[in-house]
């Protein structure tokens, strides 16, 4: 019997497999110079799939010398041409060729290439994945219960981390060092089980580097001259944790199940972030939401029917395309590391999708600065609702972020009012991080907390000075002084204004002037809200005189009182209502005026009578009425 294997049968492993069962015991091996030239291409590529199609061809060598089979090189190399073409089909029709010619049964696991060979009338054997039960792998021995990871070097003994998230200790597995030989029998082996099974896939393939996943094993091959050294890492998740076992669940579940849509999970390497990302996807699917992953290396161990999407054509642009047109409800983004990441997190949040991110980050600041650095931080409330902080499998914090508009803490004081996003803690609502624009830069500013007060001194002896007045606001004042210079662009007289809250202010201005300040339709009070972000309360000046407060209140003899405030000086005498009076200061005349009927005198506070009046009062001299 005459067998022509083409590379994809080379390289699963399987023609030697078959071999050693007695099925194709004597048969003549016919490998085509094509399938030797592509596995060559591969193997300088550093691909491990190259080297694991090259051991097999040495394997079935071994077995010709050993008179088990004939093995047979036959047909031409490609030609550059060719292999340039080899997407379209150029290399397959090499190998096809060579079957034809000598008239043998053709063996792939490629099914374009089975169904292409069937209609060139070939003798075809199309081996499917195999799907059932499989043999243990030979890096099952270096695993036990407590084994997180494990990772095999060549010259070099065998180590493994063992232990829990808050208690991983490494240990040396054995005292002789790996072989090459060793690890790549393994990597074969791996490879091998990665296209068969079908919880596996080859994630990754450059010069030097393969990802596999098997299960919930994600397996990393390192070979020169990505490594000065082949090597074998191995890591499995060791916690399948539901969202209930976390102390904060019910807060998250609120959250997540309510309008707060923009989750971001963030913590150093090792953390526990994805078990945390996985807890919440199994959470969602299981409260009627259609949820889908992104992850390159797709390592989530989450329920099948959650599909898990990785990186389209080699970026996860392509991915978000195709999964705004699925539309799902959630999407777990695993693993947000390059910028492009960031923006298709934003984008798709914006889109209105529910999206659950996890970022590596030693502090909560850290993974903002680097959401600041790719989308305009102004949105990042829409964007991020909540920030979950994990710390050793543990949700330490929980932060919410808002926008406001106000002078940044601990800023000059002289710095304007601008938009803020502030970060509070959930618990106790207190800030702890500012984020804003200073200077044309995007500054995320932790905010540092003043040292705690130290208790009140109780003083043996009453303590007659005055308690000191509460700080000023400075960013009040700062907002004081950009309304006033806004609206003095439409007005004429002076402009008071008083600032009641972060995002309010009351304007008063001359009667005349409230018009123009205001503008048709409001326009104009409404440009300088946009401008500065304040609401902006104008009213007349008349409003404030009949409000004004008192600063000080004099009692003359008499009965006579008189009250002192910015504008005006008013003599009150309530017997003397409608009269005319004369008044002195000690001896001398002042001048005449008339009480109203309410028992007032009215002056202005700046007039040369009242300064005379209050001149006389302060260098002691009795003031009086005399009615007339």
């Amino acid at each position: 019997m005459k067998i022509v294997p083409d590379t994809s049968v080379v390289i699963d492993g399987r023609i030697t497999s078959m071999i050693k069962t007695g099925e194709y015991k004597g048969a003549t091996i016919i490998i085509p110079e094509a399938v030797v030239a592509e596995l060559e291409a591969q193997a300088n590529q550093g691909r491990e799939i190259g080297f694991s199609g090259l051991t097999e061809l040495q394997e079935l060598f071994r077995m010709s010398e050993d008179k088990v089979v004939e093995l047979q090189f036959a047909g031409d190399r490609p030609s550059l041409d060719q292999v340039k073409l080899s997407s379209g089909g150029e290399i397959d029709a090499l190998i096809r060729n060579v079957a034809i010619e000598h008239d043998a049964r053709f063996i792939t696991s490629d099914l374009v290439q089975a169904e292409v060979a069937k209609a060139k009338g070939l003798d075809v054997t199309y081996l499917k994945p195999q799907i059932g039960d499989f043999s243990p792998l030979s890096i099952d021995q270096f695993f036990d219960e407590e084994t997180i990871a494990i990772t095999l070097k060549e010259r070099a003994p065998p180590v493994a981390k063992i232990g829990k998230l808050r208690d991983i200790r490494l240990v040396t597995l054995r005292d002789a060092p790996m072989t090459e030989y060793e690890l790549r029998s393994m990597a074969q082996e791996l490879l091998e089980r990665a296209k068969r099974d079908p919880d596996g896939f080859i994630e990754l393939e450059k010069r030097g580097i393969t990802v596999a996943q098997i299960g919930s094993l994600r397996i990393s091959i390192a070979r020169r001259p990505f490594s000065d050294g082949m090597e074998i890492t191995v890591v499995r998740p060791l916690v399948d944790l539901s969202l209930d076992d976390y102390d904060m669940a019910p807060e998250i579940k609120k959250r997540i199940l309510g309008s707060r849509r923009g989750v971001l999970i963030a913590g150093p390497p090792g953390s526990g972030k994805t078990t945390l990302a996985q807890s919440l996807a199994t959470f969602l699917a299981d409260h009627d939401f259609i949820v889908k992953t992104m992850e390159a290396p797709r390592d989530l161990q989450v329920p099948d029917h959650i599909t898990q999407y990785t990186a389209l054509d080699g970026s996860m642009v392509n991915t978000a395309e195709a999964l705004l047109l699925v539309r799902p409800d959630y999407v777990v983004f695993d693993e947000i590391r390059k910028s492009e990441d960031f923006g298709v997190y934003a984008d798709m949040r914006l889109a209105g999708m529910g999206m659950v991110g996890v970022v590596h980050a030693m502090e909560v600041h850290d993974c903002l600065r680097r959401f600041c650095d790719r989308v305009d931080y102004s949105v990042l409330p829409q964007i991020i609702n909540t920030v979950i902080y994990v710390v050793q499998g543990v949700i330490t914090k929980i932060y919410d972020l808002e926008l406001a508009v106000k002078a940044p803490e601990g800023m000059p004081g002289d710095t304007h009012i601008r938009p803020v996003i502030i970060v509070r803690e959930h618990s106790r609502r207190e800030p702890e991080i500012e984020i804003f624009r200073y200077d044309g830069e995007t500054l995320v500013m932790p905010i540092i907390k003043t040292s705690v007060e130290e208790p009140p001194v109780v003083a043996e002896t009453p303590i007659s000075e005055p308690a000191a007045e509460p700080e000023e606001n400075v960013s009040w004042k700062v907002a004081e002084k950009e309304v006033q210079r806004e609206i003095g662009r439409y007005t004429s007289g002076p402009v008071e204004v008083s600032i009641i809250s972060d995002n309010k202010a009351v304007v008063y201005i001359d009667d005349k002037d409230v018009p123009a300040a205001i503008g048709k339709g409001g326009k104009n009070v409404s440009a300088i809200v946009n401008k500065l972000g304040i609401g902006i309360d104008i009213r007349p000046r008349s409003e404030l005189e009949a409000k004004r407060p008192v600063e000080e209140e004099m009692h003359l003899a008499g009965g006579i009182k008189i009250r002192i405030d910015k504008k005006q000086l008013t003599i009150i005498s309530p017997e003397n209502k409608g009269k005319i009076v004369d008044v002195f200061a000690g001896k001398e005349y002042l001048f005449t005026a008339t009480v109203n009927d309410e028992g007032d005198i009215l002056l202005a506070k700046n007039s040369t009578i009242a300064q005379e009046m209050i001149k006389r009062y302060n260098e002691g001299e009795t003031i009086r009425l005399r009615p007339v």
